[in-house]
This record gives C-alpha cells, sequence and structure tokens, in this order.
C-alpha cells in the first residue's frame, strides 16, 4: 500500500479574522517563489477563500471536511497531493476547536500538525499564553505559530521570547494592501487590482524562520483504493450527456469537486457566461446554475437579453435546471438589492428575492434523496418570497432541525442548498437527467 508524504500542516487560530486566509496565501507564495511544489487545502465548505489560495499556489485548492467530503475522501485527495507536492498547507475555518467536526478533529485524524496565526495587533506577550492554550486544551500537535500584524522588529522580539517552548515559525508585517473583503468574505480575485503584486508583497513581507520550518516533519498518508475515487459504481449515469454550467463572476461558487464528479459520472462540461451576455449553450441537455453574486451584477443580468431568453426557452422545452443560491436568485422574477433597487430576473420561479445586512442561514447541511443523502451547506444574505410551496428540506447537520427549502417547478430544481456532489454521485446524476428530475 502506498504512503506518499509531504510537509503538511493546518494553518489554524483561536478565531475568524485572525488572518488565516492572508497568512496561508502568503506562506504558499513564498514557497512557491522557493521553488517548492505547494498545495493548499480549505477546511470546510468554501467557494471564495479556495479561489485566493489557488491564485497564491497555481493550483486547484480543494476542501476537506470529515463530514461533507468524510474521512475516505479526505484522505484521498491528501494523499494524491502527496504525490506530487513538496508541501501541502490547509487552511482551517473559525476557530480551532470550533464546529463539529472541528478543524481540530481534522488535525488528529490524520495527524497533522497545526500552525495557529495569531493577530499580535493589539498584543505581545500574550500571544505565548494563547498559543499554549490552543495546544493544551485539545490537545494538538501545535508544531509553532506565525505571529500576523507585526508593527515592528521589536515587537516581533517580544513576542518570541514569550513563546517558551512553541516555536516562532514566522511574522507576517502589517499589510499596507490588505485583501478585500465583502458580505461573502474576500472579494474575488479576479476583481482585484494588481492581485499578483499584492500576493507576492505578502510572501515578502513574511519572516519565516527557514530553519524551524524545514525542522518540521513530513506527514505520511495512506492512499487506499477506495479513497482515490470519488464517483462509485454509478460512473456512467451521465455518459453522452452535455451540461452546461453558468461561470463568471456572478456565478462563481463552484466545488472543483463538483466539476470532476460530473466528468466521473461521464458528463461534458461547457462553460458560458451569463454576464458577458452569452447564451444557454445549445447542444447542453441539463443546465447547473451555481451560486456566486448576481446581486453585484443584477442591472448587467437584467441587460442580459440572449441570456435570459435561452434560459426561458431551456425551461421551457424541460431540461433539467439545477440553480444553486445565487443560481436560483437569478431565476426568480426579481431581486431587491442591498440599496432597494429592484431587478427583473429571468422570471422562472414564482416570487422575489431581497438581499438584507442580516445573515439569513449558515452552515452544514444534508439532502434526503431517493439515492440517499447528498451533503453540503448553506450560506446567504438574502430571503426568498414565493407563493411556491417546498417539495422539500434539508437537514441542519448540527442540530438535525429543518434546513433550506427545496422548490421544484417542471424539471427545475432550486435551493439556496449548495450541494457537494461527491458526497453522493448517483443523486447527483439524478439531478441532470430529464427522467429522474
Amino acid at each position: 500500500m502506498v504512503r506518499p508524504s509531504a510537509k503538511v500542516v493546518l494553518i489554524s487560530a483561536i478565531a475568524s479574522g485572525q488572518g488565516k486566509t492572508t497568512t496561508t496565501a502568503a506562506l504558499a507564495r513564498k514557497l512557491v517563489k522557493l521553488g517548492k511544489t505547494v498545495r493548499v487545502f480549505k477546511t470546510g465548505p468554501d467557494f471564495i477563500d479556495p479561489m485566493m489560495l489557488e491564485r497564491a499556489c497555481g493550483s486547484p485548492v480543494h476542501s476537506l471536511d470529515l463530514w461533507m467530503v468524510g474521512q475516505a475522501g479526505s484522505e484521498g485527495m491528501l494523499a494524491r497531493a502527496a504525490l506530487d507536492a513538496d508541501v501541502i498547507l490547509i487552511e482551517g475555518v473559525m476557530g480551532l476547536y470550533d464546529g463539529n467536526p472541528s478543524t481540530a478533529d481534522l488535525a488528529r485524524a490524520f495527524g497533522v500538525p497545526v500552525v495557529a496565526v495569531l493577530d499580535a495587533s493589539a498584543m505581545a506577550q500574550t500571544v505565548g499564553a494563547l498559543a499554549m492554550g490552543l495546544r493544551d486544551f485539545g490537545p494538538v500537535h501545535l508544531a509553532g505559530v506565525i505571529a500576523n500584524r507585526i508593527a515592528s522588529e521589536g515587537h516581533a522580539n517580544m513576542v518570541a521570547a514569550a513563546m517558551r517552548d512553541i516555536p516562532l515559525l514566522g511574522s507576517l508585517r502589517r499589510q499596507e494592501e490588505a485583501l478585500p473583503e465583502r458580505h461573502l468574505g474576500l472579494v474575488l480575485p479576479q476583481e482585484v487590482d494588481r492581485i499578483e503584486a499584492i500576493l507576492d508583497a505578502m510572501a515578502d513581507s513574511l519572516e519565516l524562520d527557514m530553519q524551524a520550518w524545514n525542522a518540521l516533519p513530513d506527514t505520511s498518508v495512506e492512499l487506499r483504493e477506495h479513497a482515490s475515487q470519488h464517483v462509485s459504481q454509478s460512473a456512467a449515469n451521465l455518459a453522452g450527456k452535455t451540461i452546461a454550467i453558468a461561470r463568471d463572476a456572478a456565478f462563481a461558487f463552484i466545488y472543483p469537486a463538483n466539476t470532476e464528479c460530473l466528468i466521473g459520472l461521464g458528463a461534458e462540461l461547457v462553460f458560458f457566461s451569463p454576464l458577458a451576455d452569452e447564451a444557454v449553450p445549445p447542444q447542453a441537455d441539463a443546465l447547473y446554475l451555481p451560486g456566486g453574486y448576481p446581486e453585484l451584477h443584477a442591472e448587467t443580468l437584467t441587460q442580459a437579453s440572449n441570456w435570459l431568453v435561452s434560459l426561458r426557452a431551456a425551461h421551457a422545452k424541460g431540461m433539467p435546471i439545477l440553480a444553486e443560491c445565487g443560481g436560483m436568485m437569478a431565476i426568480t422574477e426579481g431581486l431587491v438589492d442591498q440599496q432597494e433597487h429592484s431587478w427583473p430576473m429571468a422570471g422562472i420561479l414564482p416570487g422575489k428575492v431581497i438581499m438584507q445586512k442580516r445573515l439569513a442561514a449558515l452552515g452544514a447541511q444534508a439532502l434526503a434523496t431517493p439515492q440517499g443523502e447528498l451533503r453540503g451547506h448553506t450560506f446567504h444574505y438574502s430571503r426568498f418570497e414565493t407563493t411556491l410551496a417546498a417539495t422539500s428540506h434539508t437537514i441542519k447537520h448540527a442540530t438535525q432541525q429543518q434546513g433550506e427549502a427545496i422548490y421544484k417547478l417542471g424539471n427545475v430544481r432550486a435551493s439556496y442548498f449548495h450541494a457537494y456532489f461527491a458526497s453522493n454521485p448517483a443523486a447527483t446524476a439524478a439531478f441532470f437527467l430529464r427522467d429522474a428530475v
């Protein structure tokens, strides 16, 4: 049995907002500039951070999650990455011990050492106390700390002196030009001016103790035969089918594992841009409208006549359509944005979507299907007001309470639920088959 190995570290923190993504991106870019082959993963469901991390390391960034992806699936992705990577970085989610399963659970499941990113902007010696608390509470193997938002060399020295037996692997100076954010997280990298220069500057400002870094041991991960396959015996369910996928700044929330799953099921994928007023490709047998930011591009989508006409025609002829979150928003009668401007959408689903400042829903959820449980998550700042009755609901993983509504109209399935296709390929295939929808 193959046991590939690489230097694997899980980058975590005491909470959100400590600079995990900035530090992970800076470290990845720095190691790439040093000639290392770097692969990055993101803990838990996320679309936006992985896009930024992909720009930093140059390779697609997949999710690792003991529940949504599963332990075998996560293990398989880690092992395959270790076959050709020198370094594997895993960015955690929230605080180290938050959630069930937590980032700490993932680290312990695969024997991965943790590197804590601690915001030192308003402290010095207390960083050492926080580090010891993170290490001992679990416990976890805390391999070191990267102190973020350091003001000066003297500040870094005070932090280092307080670390006792925990290595200070590095420090990151306060950034003059930080990664910009908005309501769902970071701004998409393709929308950030000078993104490559910003990433390079972040890497250059990361002071890394190379002796301490090189002393970190490699981690081996077992490459099991069952863990190497995303798609089960349903592998030919979509053979000969062409699935059109909307992909641009308005429809950007696509797991790399989702497209890989569809390809593994035998589908041919064609991508198109509603923002560029591209029509649904005429050869498509089914349509996937993923989430994204339609609310930020509502005016452009409203004026995209080719897109709207072709979408309505696809629905009229019974094409299977899966619309997730932002994709669902785009096929309603209208969207009311944060400025209370109302924009007409495709009008396939009755009702309108209203943006709000308060978070509407967040968390892991599962959908019961005839093929078994399909796992995923939800994260949105809007509500859908409709007369259309839900045909079913997801179940919240944390509480087992009712989650997001699932709407069905003809061959359209729509919801705020973002599905992780590889958690149930057979259920995924059914979404895109005319007779199964």
